[in-house]
């Protein structure tokens, strides 16, 4: 951690990922001389590599916009890399090196074979036009394509970024590789390569996490309130999800503020959340116009000010803090579960486990996204399209598969279970093994 704060001082979102990871993994590191002798954390921490370009497109005005384009290839140990795109104003490479390493341990532990990367661009996508997020799509990927493939990288969707985005970015890929191979981009439509279920996957995914932990704790989700953060794919798999269990969404949240649901989210609020990420206006507020006397809207502040069971940030990484933990917990709140990547900054992580409520990472909860996307994969393969009720299994198995492995490593000799450790341990004993079996390179 010396050395990596030395040299990379400026990217603290990536510092704060890695400390993390080399907390948990210390102890099980050290009883792996194999791992020491090959020296797997100094190699793991480093991106393979790291493609920066510009990204120059024309606004509906005819004047020349210039943004920054990336893509960070961290590590290929068990497949090729996987990893979304994210078009947001705050798009930095070291939010992106975050990123792609908490990839690399997620996908580890989906039992999928699929490495870490991500990539992106500082692109805001508020405000803009249909045509604007066209053009600037089809220049993104001018940039990108040479760099992906379906055995080499096969980037997804992420903030800013949904089956829109996915379908301008293929159009522009497949005019320029002269070739249909759906194998290159996940979350596509589905009448071309996607998978069913794959927008809803990540909130599905996450639900069904939260299922298997409370099962563990003989608890159920049935009547109990939750909040959420955000209004995009994520949010939204997971209001429904948490309607089908039986739940009761009482909050979601946008950068204006809150809306409080007293009597919980409905399936056409539900519907409406879709409109309001395709409006690229970014405000919840628009939740309460449209459904007065059903939402009430409180501006500047959080979901965690809202009453609840069960939180679920599902919005962007630090998005709650230890002050929004201890108002949490003195809500009621005795479970938070991560649909975002790093929802929680690390003093509301210790706030949680230091004081009965159950918490997990986003790299076991919200993994349910990319495990779909593997599934798409395999099915693009293999030339084939599986059922709902297929790949809705499948997604059932490998989150019930992540929740095992996170007890078996996160368990603690008086029997609670740390989920951040085990989640960091499973990911990493998988991927260093790999590492290791296959020499230095």
């Amino acid at each position: 951690m010396a050395k990596l704060r030395e040299k990379h001082a400026e990217e603290k979102e990536f510092l704060q990922a890695a400390e993390e990871v080399l907390d948990s993994i210390e102890e099980i590191y050290n009883q792996h001389p194999e791992f020491e002798k090959a020296h797997i954390v100094e190699r793991i921490v480093e991106p393979d590599r790291i493609f920066t370009f510009r990204v120059a497109w024309v606004d509906d005005k005819g004047d020349v916009q210039v943004n920054l384009g990336y893509r960070v290839q961290f590590n290929s140990a068990i497949g090729p890399y996987k990893g979304g795109l994210r078009f947001h104003k705050a798009v930095n490479l070291s939010m992106l090196k975050f990123l792609g390493f908490e990839q690399i341990f997620k996908n580890a532990l989906t039992t999928l074979p699929m490495g870490g990367a991500k990539g992106g661009s500082d692109f805001d996508p508020v405000g803009k036009s249909d045509a604007e997020i066209m053009r600037f799509c089809q220049a993104f990927m001018l940039e990108l394509w040479k760099c992906i493939g379906p055995d080499t990288d096969v980037p997804a969707g992420d903030v800013g970024v949904g089956g829109r985005e996915i379908g301008y970015m293929y159009g522009m890929y497949k005019k320029l590789a002269r070739e249909y191979n759906t194998g290159v981009l996940t979350g596509k439509g589905a009448t071309w390569g996607g998978s069913i279920l794959r927008p809803e996957a990540t909130g599905f995914g996450a639900l069904y996490f939260v299922e298997n932990l409370l099962k563990e704790h003989g608890k159920d989700i049935k009547g109990k309130k939750v909040a959420l953060s955000g209004f995009g794919n994520v949010a939204w798999g997971a209001a429904t999800k948490t309607n089908q269990l039986g739940g009761k969404v009482v909050a979601i949240s946008g950068p204006d503020g809150v809306c409080e649901l007293p009597e919980g989210i409905t399936d056409e609020m539900i519907d409406y959340m879709l409109v309001m990420r395709s409006s690229n206006r970014n405000k919840v507020q628009d939740m309460a116009d449209k459904f007065p006397g059903k939402a009430k809207f409180t501006a500047g502040k959080k979901a965690w000010s809202v009453p609840c069971d069960i939180a679920l940030p599902c919005a962007f990484q630090n998005e709650l803090s230890e002050d929004d933990a201890k108002e949490l917990k003195a809500n009621g709140c005795w479970c938070c579960c991560e649909g975002s990547n790093m929802g929680c900054q690390p003093g509301a992580i210790k706030f949680f486990q230091n004081n009965g409520v159950y918490f997990a990472p986003g790299k076991a909860v919200n993994a349910g996204g990319v495990a779909t996307s593997g599934l798409e994969m395999t099915q693009n393969a293999a030339h084939l399209g599986w059922s709902g009720e297929e790949v809705d299994a499948k997604l059932h198995w490998i989150m019930k598969s992540i929740h095992e492995q996170c007890v078996k490593y996160g368990r603690k000799a008086d029997g609670t279970i740390d989920y951040v450790k085990g989640a960091n341990i499973a990911g990493f004993m998988k991927v260093a093994t790999a590492m290791v079996e296959q020499g230095i390179i």
